[in-house]
């Protein structure tokens, strides 16, 4: 037969456990100094013993406030959402606020559900990792009545607050950058496909075109992987035999496509520059030196926490717009 589930302890469960009143417990978790010493050592042990979490849905209905902060990410396992995070709580924390992480997959239709989920919870504000929403998040978001701060990007249409970086002009940037090297058959090498990867696309399109040049892209919807990255690398070849560069929607496939392109005995960057996105700490590791674009996600956490409770602390006058930019390092793999 299955063992019945164990039933969470509850204040009454400690108050017959120690001998006292369910209110002496409640004030001892309020406030143990109002709670005489003795006792307060026997609710302590009780509590301990017992493995008790107070519920905070009593305060949260009472308050109108969780002290929480949700925050919604489309990948698990993205260091670029990681290093946001750990920005965000690095306020949050200090600040007495907890964070609800939820993921999405970079779907719309999930970013909606998790939006509602989220906003269940009562949380005191929302910080969201895309500039595009379904027409139902935006009426929840509204309905909420919550501060919002749109991380990442720069949205034309902003839901209320936003830290991010202009995409177009970073990866116009680093194309501009391979341009002055030499380079003129440049591909664009794409995963995913969302929407920060189009706007990479477009900046990467204009500086070809700024240049008299044809834009050629080597596109997958899958997520993006150093495997992906060799794959493409591999179908670039076969499509564009003549390329003589390739612009990276990220480190991972530009890393997958440097790698593959050593198997294949094709001298980077001599024979094919390669160029990534957002600088991550492989880039570097790899020789030659990954080129990419430092994306400062650790400081948009940081600055999309500073504002969301700035508001929350009742300053209407907050910050809502800043962009954070970007720099175009010079890795050795562009030459």
């Amino acid at each position: 037969m299955t063992e019945q589930r164990k039933r969470r302890p509850t204040l009454k469960d400690i108050a017959e456990r120690v001998g006292v009143t369910k209110m002496t417990v409640s004030r001892y978790l309020r406030d143990p100094s109002t709670v005489a010493a003795a006792t307060r050592e026997k609710i302590a042990l009780a509590v301990d013993e017992m493995g008790y979490v107070p519920s905070r849905a009593p305060d949260i209905l009472s308050n109108s406030t969780s002290k929480a902060i949700g925050i919604l990410i489309p990948s698990l396992s993205n260091q670029v959402f990681a290093a946001l995070a750990q920005g965000i709580e690095s306020v949050t924390r200090p600040a007495g606020y907890q964070t609800l992480i939820a993921h999405y997959g970079y779907s719309p239709e999930e970013e909606e559900k998790k939006v509602a989920s989220l906003l269940s919870y009562h949380v005191d504000g929302l910080i969201l990792t895309e500039g595009r929403h379904s027409p139902q998040t935006l009426k929840m978001i509204k309905a909420a009545g919550i501060p919002v701060v749109e991380t990442m990007d720069i949205p034309q249409e902003p839901i209320d607050m936003v830290v991010g970086l202009d995409h177009r002009a970073a990866a116009n940037a680093m194309v501009e950058a391979m341009l002055a090297r030499g380079k003129s058959r440049i591909l664009y090498v794409g995963a995913r496909l969302d929407v920060r990867t189009r706007l990479r696309m477009e900046g990467y399109a204009q500086a070809m075109e700024a240049h008299g040049l044809e834009p050629r892209y080597v596109l997958t919807e899958k997520h993006s992987s150093f495997t992906q990255g060799r794959e493409l690398l591999d179908e670039a070849l076969v499509q564009y035999p003549d390329a003589d560069g390739l612009f990276c929607t990220n480190d991972d496939v530009a890393v997958g496509a440097l790698l593959r392109c050593q198997q294949r005995g094709i001298a980077v960057p001599a024979q094919i520059a390669i160029a990534g996105y957002n600088a991550l700490d492989i880039g570097q590791s790899v020789s030659p030196a990954l080129a990419s674009v430092e994306t400062p996600r650790e400081v948009m956490g940081i600055r999309a926490a500073e504002m969301l409770l700035a508001r929350l602390g009742g300053d209407e006058d907050a910050a809502r717009f800043n962009d954070v930019g970007f720099t175009v390092l010079i890795g050795e793999s562009i030459g």
